[in-house]
């Protein structure tokens, strides 16, 4: 018999018996502009200036997780990395857990899907899914804000 934890607005945790699966909904604030960017370029190739959509840029990032899209809208953890993204939380039952996200990212696409390959605490041995889709994007300075929802599974 599968039970369901709801502990926090943003995720719900089933547990089937022989495994747990997870659904996320949060948002990525993705900010390249202004005096406190949470995304840097740390590396670009020699002919960036022929670079399609900045291929070849190497970014690290913080970014702020919110449970809504709203830049104001409550914290619930961050998305850190430079090539593979962790993404980790600091609220609810998920506090202190993260997951960690390798793939493709086609920001052009309207639905990008990417490929949950582990995690920690609660997501301990993960794997998975994520759909990306652009909520809003400024294209003078690169900021945006991106919807994901994320489907986890993991082994008891």
């Amino acid at each position: 018999m599968a039970q369901t934890t709801n502990d926090v607005s943003w995720a719900k945790r089933t547990d089937t018996g022989s495994q747990v699966v997870t659904t996320m909904q949060f948002y990525f604030h993705d900010t390249l502009s202004g005096s406190n960017p949470s995304a840097v370029k740390v590396a670009q190739p020699q002919s960036a200036s022929n670079s399609l959509g900045g291929f070849g840029n190497l970014m690290m990032v913080d970014d702020p997780l919110t449970e809504g899209p709203d830049k104001n809208s409550k914290l619930i953890g961050h998305a850190r990395g430079i090539m593979v993204l962790n993404y980790g939380f600091i609220d609810g039952i998920y506090k202190d857990s993260s997951f960690s996200l390798l793939s493709l990212n086609p920001t052009m696409q309207a639905v990008r899907e990417m490929t949950i390959v582990g995690g920690t605490g609660l997501f301990r041995l993960a794997r998975g899914y994520a759909l990306a889709q652009t909520y809003w994007f400024d294209p003078t300075t690169g900021d945006a804000i991106v919807g994901y929802n994320v489907t986890i599974v993991t082994y008891i």
